[in-house]
């Protein structure tokens, strides 16, 4: 989401630091773990994309100070990223397109669902309901036969 591996890094020591402060809040009824961590990482990137002074320091690097992105993933992880990666397009497309749309809105594009409402012209009740829908059924699709162990923040029914 955020284009830039620093900022990465810093958003997700922010996250893991949320989680440490407020690890007495967690609701093991609402989600798994793995889920209200990604919730906070994700919150935490669309902060930092929103920031204006982050926005301003964006603008202010040169091109040519942009850091290159080096991949330190070993063949393992990036084969088992790339399958996980597979197997939620494959999700994604079993998806009515109506809910698709608003779940890559959402999570590829940064938006909120009154956002996501204000775009698209939507009630936001139609926009959280096919949402949650759509995110039931990804649920269901990930959870079944090969996919069972996906750990995935798209599975979240909130």
């Amino acid at each position: 989401m955020l284009n830039d591996r620093g900022a990465a890094e810093e958003v997700t020591l922010d996250a893991y630091l949320q989680v440490w402060r407020q690890a007495h809040v967690f609701d093991a009824q609402r989600g798994r773990p793995l889920t209200w961590l990604m919730t906070i990482a994700r919150n935490k990137a669309i902060d930092r994309l929103r920031s204006a002074a982050w926005k301003r320091h964006e603008q202010a690097l040169p091109e040519e100070a942009a850091p290159i992105a080096l991949s330190v993933e070993s063949p393992e992880e990036a084969a088992a990223g790339a399958q996980t990666r597979r197997q939620v397009r494959a999700a994604l497309a079993q998806l009515k397109p109506e809910q698709r749309e608003l779940i890559e809105i959402a999570y590829f594009g940064g938006l909120t669902q009154q956002e996501i409402s204000d775009k698209l012209g939507l009630p936001l009740g139609t926009v959280k309901t096919r949402m949650r829908t759509g995110m039931l059924k990804l649920r269901e699709l990930l959870s079944e036969g090969s996919t069972s162990e996906i750990e995935n923040p798209l599975c979240r029914s909130s």
